[in-house]
């Protein structure tokens, strides 16, 4: 039966909304520390963990994700995120705090891990004219998930309980991811419309083709190269800065500029919808403006809105400067499957992607660490602040280098630009 891509990208949507509902912890920190004796660091301690196996899960699994495929790989994630959901209500249950970090951190982060890196390959196949686009419409719905489930979880905990939500969603969750990974497959040869484009437009004599005019890399082949160094510490860089300032949005914003806890709430509701918008716009630009220039754009506004951030004392000024940052950092998840697809192809793309998100997983912990270290030793948000910003004085320099170092295989050729299609047809 011929797939529809458009559906190709629903049902990747579909996994990465259910694993997404992770961003939405915070709203159940309060009630889980009330019903289970708990302290904040404790609790808290749980979502790390959830990232931190998210990305070793990611970097240790790729490969396995690639061989297996999508479908299987899908169900494996349900497997895993889901008993992790149902594990969690367990240890509610019986008042445990190391089944929780087992069920919802260790567990559940394996799912997350491998349920974020499987539809990415994919979609990049279906959409090999616009990678960008096609990877960040299914990493928006990671971005978006914590606007659905934050206010659905705290529905459930109010009317049903802390035990219930946990079961009630772990089936909804279950069913949807399900449903998406059975329908997940690549492309047969003649699927894809716009390599049929491709064709057409090899009139040009400057049309410019990336990672299928360049040598399809293997994962240890890419793990050779100094580039995919430098693209995991800037990533990881941009992950530390973005999810620290996530960590402390509330606080902070009542802290510094004098914002009431429903309007800082209010905000928090705002970032999760500029996570996922950011991450489908800035995906989608760098379709036209390139991915090494759309990180350079990243870093500049990064340096300038974390210094800013720094001596701001208006509210509104205050928001609209961390809504940018949260673009940035959102659009930094989503251009980064197609830089790496730019850089090193297509035919091991899960591998190499996981290998990259492992960088995820320790800013997950370094972040809030970083931030907590600061504020403690120097009592101001103002310096953490600056500080981030110097990182990314460091990070655009970094880019600045990698982007003029390193080639983008510009093919000009008509002949190389119909082989080079072909040659990704007899991959798939």
């Amino acid at each position: 039966m011929k797939k529809n891509r458009w559906l190709i990208a629903l049902s990747a949507m579909g996994i990465h909304i259910c694993i997404g509902s992770v961003y939405a912890w915070s709203v159940l920190t309060r009630p889980i520390m009330q019903a289970m004796g708990f302290s904040l660091k404790d609790t808290t301690w749980t979502f790390s963990l959830a990232i931190l196996f998210l990305g070793l899960s990611a970097g240790f699994l790729g490969s396995f994700v690639q061989k297996i495929g999508p479908r299987k790989s899908g169900l494996l994630a349900m497997t895993f995120f889901c008993s992790g959901m149902f594990g969690t209500a367990a240890a509610l249950y019986f008042h445990s705090l190391p089944l929780l970090y087992l069920f919802y951190g260790v567990i559940g982060g394996i799912g997350l891990g491998t349920g974020y890196i499987t539809p990415v390959s994919t979609l990049v196949k279906w959409f090999p004219d616009n990678r960008g686009f096609a990877t960040g419409l299914a990493i928006m719905g990671f971005g978006f998930a914590s606007m659905i489930a934050g206010p659905v979880m705290q529905l459930l905990v109010q009317h049903l309980g802390l035990i219930p939500n946990f079961l009630i969603l772990g089936t909804v969750y279950m069913v949807i991811m399900t449903a998406s990974s059975l329908y997940l497959a690549p492309p047969k040869p003649g699927e894809v419309p716009v390599s049929d484009a491709a064709l057409r437009k090899a009139g040009s004599r400057h049309t410019p083709v990336y990672a299928d005019a360049m040598p399809q890399f293997s994962v240890k082949k890419a793990m050779k190269t100094w580039q995919l160094y430098t693209i995991w510490w800037l990533f990881f860089t941009n992950i530390t800065c973005g999810i620290a300032l996530l960590a402390v949005a509330s606080p902070m914003a009542q802290e510094v500029v004098g914002m009431s806890p429903m309007a800082a709430a209010s905000m928090v509701g705002i970032i999760g919808f500029m996570n996922g918008a950011g991450r489908i716009a800035w995906a989608t630009v760098s379709d036209y403006l390139g991915r090494s220039m759309t990180y350079v754009l990243f870093f500049t506004i990064e340096i300038l809105a974390f210094w800013q951030l720094s001596h701001v004392t208006g509210a509104f000024s205050f928001q609209i400067l961390v809504l940018l940052i949260i673009t940035c950092y959102g659009g930094g998840f989503s251009c980064m499957p197609a830089y790496l697809s730019d850089l090193f192809g297509t035919r091991e793309l899960s591998a190499i992607h996981g290998r990259i998100l492992t960088a995820w997983g320790a800013a997950g912990v370094a972040g809030p660490l970083v931030l907590s270290l600061i504020k403690e030793t120097t009592n101001s948000y103002a310096i953490t602040l600056q500080f981030f910003s110097g990182c990314f004085v460091l990070a655009l320099a970094i880019m600045l280098f990698l982007k003029y170092k390193t080639r983008h295989g510009i093919v000009t050729s008509d002949n190389a630009v119909a082989a080079s299609v072909q040659k990704e047809h007899s991959m798939q």
